[in-house]
C-alpha cells in the first residue's frame, strides 16, 4: 500500500541564504510538526544546476533584483533570527559541499542535519569558501573526526556521488518543477503533493497540511488578518 503520510521534502543548497533560513525554521519547529504527524526530510541539491536547467537567473545577476535583495535579505535575517554579512567571495560553486552532503545522506544519514548546519555556519557566519577543499575540511571536522572527514572528501570526487547529486537535482527540476532553492515538495497525507518555493511560504504550507496555526495578524484595537 502506498504511504499517505504528511511530509515536507526540503531541497536545499548551502549557497542559498534562504535555504539557511528555511532549514533553521523547520528544525526549530520540528517537535511541533512531529506532534502533528509531519515528517521533514532535507535533501541536498545543486542550485547552480537548478538555475541552468530551469532557465532561472539568480538575483545577483539582475541589477534590480540585486538591489532589492539587500533589503529583503536584512528583513529575512531579522525575521528568522540571523545576523551575517554576505561573503566577499559570494557566490560560490557549491558542488563540493553539496556532494559531501549527498554522501553523508547516503552513508551517515543521522549526521546530515549537523553537517548542513556546519556548512551554513561555515559559509555565512565564518565566511569560509566551501568550494575550497581545505575550508570544506574545516566544516566537516565540526561534525566528523579526521578520518571520516577525509573519507567524505574523497567520496565527493567519485562518479557515484557526482551522479547521485546530479540525479536528485534533475529530479527536482524535471519532476517537481524546481526553479530555485529552497524548494519544497509537500505531501498532504491524502495522497496529494504540491510544490512550495522560498522561505516565506510556510503559512501557505501549514494551510495545505491542515495544521493549526496563527495566521499573520495586525495587533491593535481592531484585529486584522494580513
Amino acid at each position: 500500500m502506498p504511504s499517505h503520510d504528511k511530509k515536507i521534502e526540503a531541497y536545499i543548497d548551502c549557497v542559498s541564504p534562504y535555504s539557511f533560513y528555511s532549514f533553521s525554521y523547520l528544525r526549530e519547529n520540528r517537535r511541533a510538526l512531529e506532534t502533528q504527524g509531519v515528517e521533514v526530510e532535507f535533501i541536498p541539491v545543486f542550485l547552480g544546476g537548478i538555475n541552468v536547467g530551469s532557465g532561472n537567473k539568480p538575483p545577483w545577476t539582475l541589477p534590480a533584483k540585486a538591489s532589492y535583495s539587500i533589503y529583503d535579505g536584512r528583513r529575512a535575517q531579522k525575521y528568522f533570527g540571523h545576523k551575517f554579512e554576505t561573503p566577499d567571495f559570494f557566490p560560490i560553486l557549491s558542488l563540493l559541499p553539496q556532494r559531501c552532503l549527498t554522501y553523508v545522506k547516503m552513508k551517515h544519514p543521522e549526521k546530515l542535519e549537523d553537517l548542513f548546519q556546519s556548512c551554513f555556519e561555515s559559509l555565512w557566519l565564518e565566511h569560509l569558501d566551501l568550494a575550497k577543499q581545505e575550508h570544506m575540511r574545516t566544516g566537516l571536522l565540526k561534525t566528523f573526526n579526521k578520518q571520516e572527514a577525509e573519507e567524505i572528501l574523497n567520496a565527493a570526487q567519485t562518479s557515484e556521488i557526482k551522479l547521485a547529486l546530479n540525479d536528485v537535482t534533475k529530479h527536482a527540476i524535471e519532476d517537481l518543477g524546481a526553479f530555485g532553492c529552497p524548494w519544497f515538495w509537500v505531501h498532504d497525507g491524502k495522497g496529494n503533493a504540491e510544490p512550495f518555493f522560498g522561505s516565506d511560504r510556510f503559512h501557505y504550507m501549514w494551510d495545505y497540511l491542515d495544521l493549526p496555526h496563527r495566521d499573520l495578524e495586525l495587533q491593535g484595537l481592531v484585529s486584522g488578518k494580513l
